[in-house]
């Protein structure tokens, strides 16, 4: 018996000892966020038509992120990347190696951020041209095949210390329905992906940008859609959202803010720049992002904005925005300037972003191109919000300003792809 009590007591103590953290592995892991955010920093430095000083920055950066946590595949990856646009392809592979080494999961699904993939701006150059190279004609799409649709909104989260939104969720199901309508949108209803709340988790994310990035050609129709807090990476900061707060994102740990958890566990800004940028083939494709909210709501009738606790929201910078923009035929649409909030409306049940761009696409049926849409709705959004005393001012970035385009066209049907 008393054999048996001691074998027990030993794997009991195995147990416990696989089960509970090291110092060691907990250290490890605080510098893993860190060199993850460091990835997240590079990245947002550079984009495919950045110099080399750019690239010196962002590669110095990523230098640092590997030297913090040495198994981070995605680091070497993408120092595999700037090394080799810097010419140093002894690097490049060395830094390759690394990352097949550790397991990256940006070079499985062939990421790319320095190459866009629209065709009017396809690649770099590698060396500087002596002359200016002439303009590449503008790229004109052919009639819309397929529609495909990403909308994400959520309202509350697995963090209980996150403010708690009151209606992105109704934004989003009312935002999909408008597309879905045959006398709005006109996207073929399996081609609308919705998460929302336990759904909208950053792998979620990250795999139905991947979907449509498979499946949007060149002549489709491409929407992204997300409403939900957006954070920059230190709670002091005003520079913009550098981070989408998904549903499993944890920002807090026992009441105190967690960059560390929060690098690991958000979504990067910068990914879904690139994902625009560098992935979606379709030459039509709008971004809404009502990412600045403040975790309150403001009444019909002078009512108030709820302070968002200890989370500060931000909207996209001007930056990121014109990262998104790059390529052909992208229009993104924010709900709010970088210093300003979103805001809810307990009156109309919904955020008075998505309340109002709902409304004037029912209004044109769809058929009004989007810069007009951008010109409604941010005159309605910023009259109506400075009645209650506040102030909110969406703003639009565009490829071009050839770049336009409307949800809809008379007489047009899009399919589902089989």
């Amino acid at each position: 018996m008393k054999s048996f009590r001691r074998f027990g007591f030993l794997v009991l103590a195995f147990l416990t000892a696989a089960l509970v953290p090291s110092p060691r592995s907990q250290a490890q892991g605080v510098r893993c966020g860190a060199g993850q955010d460091l990835v997240v920093q590079a990245l947002e430095r550079i984009t495919p038509q950045s110099g080399d000083d750019a690239f010196q920055d962002a590669l110095e950066l990523l230098k640092h992120a590997v030297a913090e946590c040495p198994e981070l595949g995605d680091a070497w990856y993408y120092r595999s990347l700037v090394e080799k646009r810097l010419g140093h392809a002894n690097l490049a592979n060395y830094a390759l190696d690394k990352a097949r080494f550790n397991g990256s999961e940006a070079l499985d699904q062939g990421l790319d951020p320095l190459i866009l993939s629209t065709p009017a701006s396809r690649g770099f150059e590698t060396t500087e041209a002596t002359t200016p190279a002439p303009a590449a004609p503008p790229v004109r799409p052919g009639p819309v095949q397929q529609k495909w649709a990403l909308i994400v909104g959520i309202s509350h989260f697995t963090d209980t210390e996150i403010p708690k939104l009151n209606f992105t969720t109704a934004d989003a199901k009312s935002f999909a329905a408008a597309l879905e309508d045959p006398n709005i949108g006109g996207f073929p209803a399996d081609n609308v992906h919705i998460l929302t709340d336990e759904q909208a988790t950053t792998k979620n994310i990250k795999e139905e940008l991947n979907w449509i990035a498979r499946h949007a050609q060149a002549n489709d129709l491409v929407v992204i859609y997300v409403a939900t807090h957006g954070t920059p990476r230190t709670m002091d900061s005003a520079g913009g959202a550098n981070y989408i707060v998904t549903y499993d994102t944890a920002i807090y740990n026992a009441g105190s803010f967690d960059e560390d958890s929060m690098y690991a566990t958000a979504y990067p800004m910068v990914d879904l720049a690139n994902a625009v940028a560098t992935r979606m083939k379709a030459l039509r494709t709008a971004v809404f992002l009502d990412t600045c909210y403040s975790g309150g709501a403001a009444g019909g009738t002078g009512g108030s904005v709820a302070p968002a606790g200890k989370l500060t929201s931000s909207a996209p910078s001007d930056t990121m925005l014109a990262h998104m923009i790059e390529g052909t035929g992208r229009i993104v649409m924010a709900a709010s300037q970088v210093n300003e909030e979103s805001l809810e409306s307990n009156q109309l049940g919904h955020g008075y972003f998505t309340y109002y761009l709902i409304q004037a696409l029912k209004q044109s049926k769809g058929q009004m191109p989007l810069s007009q849409v951008y010109s409604t709705v941010a005159q309605d959004v910023s009259q109506t919000v400075s009645t209650q005393g506040m102030h909110q001012h969406p703003v639009m970035d565009r490829s071009s300003a050839n770049d336009d385009f409307a949800l809809r066209t008379p007489g047009a049907t899009a399919s589902a792809k089989p």
